[in-house]
């Protein structure tokens, strides 16, 4: 009896010294569908792996403010993390490529958008010594105003939350004034004249109350910008091989999953927002194709950074969705 306890204590020790503990980043609030996503990657990943590999999810920016999330993966400071992927566009214009107004607007559109960005994208971040796990889009892009719109002219010279490169280039071209500020922030913006509207998911508006602070949402269905999930190349590597095994499953996982829960997020975060007082008023037909407009203008910008990577990725694209539809 002696021994096998004594067995069972050195044991202990042992066990313990065969997980591994990861700590994880996001910005994103608990209430996001997204961040509940990447809680359930987590168990996943910890009942494959049989409990070799436990991730700690720190969300809404309690580890890492944002703006440095990527970063400090790429200098391996956090070996996993959570980021909007169009923020980088500028380091590459393949990665702001689900940002640009009109060209995928419904999820089967954003799905072939992925699947020929995929790869490029892929590549670019193993460069930098990142792994892709899985990528999730937001729902659909609406506005958000105190008074009524019925065309851009109702919006020039409002100051308007952007959160990227091309947000900042529609403010810029809507005639409205680009002024960023992260989602955990927008309430305070609104309340301290530092915004007057805003451009983003109806998901967010959702998590940020934004009933209390605007009156009017116009769904755009312009685009279905993405989240991606991704680990430090260095410390993928390290984990032995059946837990790397388990982590990819649990990344395919998560991606099939986080697509259905950004679906119904698209449906219902207007509903809350409708039954707590917003106006879901339809976009007149002249909002809309001034819209539309400027999203030909930012798909040609696009098309004259990207250069000859961008046009093999669009003609790809155009394979299965066309210009006219």
């Amino acid at each position: 009896m002696k021994r096998t306890l004594l067995f069972a204590a050195l044991a202990l020790p042992l066990a313990a010294a065969a997980q591994t503990k990861w700590d994880m980043a996001t910005a994103y609030a608990d209430t996001e569908f997204q961040t509940r996503n990447v809680r359930l990657f987590a168990e996943d990943l910890k009942k494959l792996s049989g409990g070799k590999l436990d991730i700690t999810v720190h969300s809404a920016g309690s580890l890492i403010k944002n703006p440095e999330i990527k970063r400090s993966l790429q200098t391996g400071l956090v070996p996993a993390a959570e980021f909007f992927m169009s923020n980088l566009g500028p380091e590459n214009p393949l990665f702001e490529m689900d940002a640009i107004p009109f060209l995928a607007v419904t999820y089967a559109e954003a799905r072939h958008l992925w699947n020929v960005t995929r790869a490029p994208i892929t590549d670019l971040f193993s460069k930098q010594g990142i792994r892709l796990l899985y990528s999730v889009p937001w729902p659909s892009q609406a506005f958000y105003t105190k008074d009524p719109v019925k065309s851009i002219a109702d919006l020039k010279g409002k100051k308007m939350r952007t959160y990227n490169a091309q947000t900042a280039r529609l403010a810029t071209l809507m005639g409205t004034i680009p002024t960023t500020v992260q989602a955990p922030e927008i309430p305070q913006a609104f309340s301290t004249g530092i915004i007057d509207t805003m451009f983003t998911s109806g998901q967010t508006g959702v998590s940020t109350r934004s009933w209390e602070y605007t009156k009017f949402y116009y769904d755009t269905g312009a685009w279905l910008p993405k989240n991606g999930v991704f680990a430090n190349e260095g410390a993928f590597r390290k984990l032995p091989a059946d837990v790397q095994k388990a982590m990819l499953d649990a990344a395919k996982t998560a991606e099939d999953r986080g697509w259905k829960m950004s679906e119904e997020q698209n449906v219902e975060a207007p509903k809350v927002l409708g039954k707590n007082g917003l106006r879901l008023d339809p976009m007149t037909p002249q909002f809309l194709g001034e819209l539309r407009k400027i999203g030909d203008t930012m798909l040609t910008d696009w098309l004259e950074k990207a250069k000859d990577d961008g046009r093999k990725v669009i003609a790809e694209y155009r394979k299965h969705v066309p210009a006219a539809r």
